[in-house]
């Protein structure tokens, strides 16, 4: 037994096809599952649901297989005995089965979807608004104009119909402007909302440096001009026609404000720069600026330089200079203080700390923070003062007149000596508290302020075991006795910036390791594996993905000099 399908198809231009399948079986399944005989992928056919066979040469036999029946010739049934010869119409959801017989008295089962058939589109067409609407080619036009119209040339005939002279009422601003804008303006720029022209001075032209330089009048340069383009290198072709096109469309060349600062991003703050940015330039350097002194840097976890802080090399000229953390570096900064010896626990310091805490507010042995002290902003740390920060447990105190102790002036080498000059050497000053360390023999100042022996007070207050050379270096200078100046940086990296308040959730020892260290030419700086624990580059996984831009700045400013200020006392 033969089965004959004629699937019909209708192509874009209303041509009908038929395409015919011989099928020799006795039955077909009939359903919306891919290994059915006749496949109607709908979603109102079940995947199984209807089997027809054949009765005799010119019978069927049409049995529902699922739980949805069928219709034949317009009723509902779930079974049906259909005689060819005369014909009938089965429909499965949106698709028809014609059932006749062939030319050549073969059961011809013709399948057509019903929104396509002809008979379907013509009772569509009765009542369609097709005849009275325009057709979907003109709807198109007419939208584009309508929107060239409002969005843009509604806000060009604004801007030129304004006058020069609008001022800043809100009723002379430009109409529909605001569909141009592809965002808010970040923090920085928020009061320049609505007042395009600031920026965009001319019409269709991005935002050129002499509109940023307008206001951003101390901006300073990174680098000279040539210096810049050297480091860039040469552009290769096509990066030369892509400039070359975006200049003709009004974009400006390299280098320029708007290719760093992005602008309409957001309403909050204005993004950093990219890593890329940088290391465009500096992940080669070497290669293009031979006499650069910088090292290669484009990324802080795999490539970038050791820090190189500026130290005291030169206690008496003040003279710094750069050294890389790999040399090991000693400072020299007038000092001689052992952070060892005052941060022990067990020692004399802190029981000294411990007896005196309620008075100074110290706890039972000294940290870091008893002595430095955070500037007001908390970025870095104020240099530390004698009396305010030592003379708790380092009394200058070197005589006593009736209730009132004698106190000598710290820091003006000249006064001290015109005191000691004139003090009694044999009188003994009994302090209200003991004196710590080898000095509190028996409990008293020695009017000598060293401990007993020979020798003028001068010389013994600024021997190694003195007052003064307890602490500071003794030398003569201009024929007298005096002590090298102390030099106390603010910042040791010039190029780079760290802000001590990020990172307050460290201690200081996680970084500083003070309580180990013995001298004061013992740079207590972390090296750059030490931060990479926690920093590496902007696209790593660290628990702090570190662009360049966070520790530098492109533009030097007032607020991080290239050259340090260190404190001078």
């Amino acid at each position: 037994m033969v089965f004959r399908l004629r699937q019909i198809d209708v192509t874009a231009d209303g041509r009908r096809i038929a395409r015919d399948a011989d099928i020799a079986k006795s039955h077909l399944t009939v359903g919306r599952a891919a290994e059915n005989d006749i496949h109607l992928p709908d979603l109102g056919v079940e995947p199984q649901q209807a089997r027809i066979a054949q009765l005799g040469t010119d019978q069927i036999g049409v049995e529902a297989a699922g739980t949805l029946g069928f219709l034949i010739d317009g009723a509902p049934a779930r079974s049906a005995t259909i005689n060819c010869r005369s014909g009938a119409e089965l429909r499965f959801g949106s698709s028809r089965i014609s059932v006749s017989l062939d030319a050549d008295e073969v059961v011809l089962l013709t399948l057509e979807r019903i929104d396509t058939a002809v008979g379907e589109n013509d009772e569509k067409r009765g009542v369609s608004l097709a005849g009275v609407m325009p057709s979907r080619r003109w709807v198109s036009w007419i939208a584009a104009l309508l929107i060239l119209g409002l969005f843009l040339a509604l806000p060009i005939a604004s801007h030129l119909t304004r006058g020069p002279d609008h001022g800043p009422d809100p009723r002379a601003r430009v109409i529909g402007d605001g569909s141009w804008s592809p965002g808010k303006l970040s923090l920085a720029h928020h009061a320049l909302e609505g007042r395009c022209e600031t920026c965009h001075v001319r019409p269709f032209e991005s935002v050129r440096d002499a509109a940023c330089l307008s206001c951003h009048k101390d901006v300073h340069d990174h680098a000279p001009p040539t210096r810049l383009a050297n480091a860039q290198g040469n552009a290769s072709v096509g990066e030369r026609f892509l400039r070359t096109v975006a200049y003709r469309f009004g974009k400006p060349g390299p280098g320029a404000c708007a290719e760093c600062h992005r602008e309409h991003e957001s309403a909050g703050r204005m993004e950093l720069p990219r890593q890329q940015f940088c290391a465009g330039c500096h992940g080669s350097l070497r290669d293009r600026l031979a006499d650069t002194k910088l090292g290669n840097a484009g990324d802080f976890g795999m490539l970038h330089p050791q820090f190189a802080p500026q130290i005291v090399t030169d206690p008496a000229n003040r003279a710094m200079s750069r050294i890389s953390l790999d040399d090991h570096p000693r400072e020299n900064n007038g000092l001689t203080f052992p952070h060892k010896l005052h941060l022990d626990p067990l020692g004399g310091v802190a029981k000294m700390a411990s007896t005196i805490g309620a008075d100074r507010g110290y706890g039972n042995r000294l940290v870091c923070k008893d002595c430095h002290r955070p500037t007001e902003d908390g970025v870095r740390f104020l240099p530390v003062r004698m009396e305010r920060d030592c003379e708790a447990c380092h009394s200058l105190v070197y005589d006593r007149v009736g209730p009132t102790f004698r106190t000598l002036k710290h820091g003006d080498v000249n006064q001290m000596i015109a005191d000691l000059s004139v003090a009694q050497p044999s009188r003994v000053v009994v302090p209200i508290r003991p004196r710590p360390g080898e000095f509190a023999a028996g409990g008293s100042y020695y009017a000598n302020l060293t401990g007993p022996g020979g020798g003028g007070i001068l010389q013994r207050a600024f021997s190694r075991q003195g007052v003064c050379g307890e602490c500071h270096t003794p030398v003569y200078k201009g024929g007298r006795t005096s002590v090298l100046p102390v030099t106390q940086p603010t910042r040791y990296m010039l190029n780079g910036w760290f802000d001590h308040k990020s990172h307050r959730q460290q201690t200081c020892s996680s970084c500083h390791h003070a309580t180990v260290s013995s001298s004061a030419s013992e740079l207590l700086l972390p090296k750059i594996a030490e931060c990479r624990t926690c920093h590496l580059g902007e696209g790593s996984s660290a628990p702090v993905p570190s662009s360049c831009a966070m520790c530098h700045s492109y533009h030097p400013a007032p607020t991080a000099p290239r050259r340090a200020k260190p404190d001078r006392n």
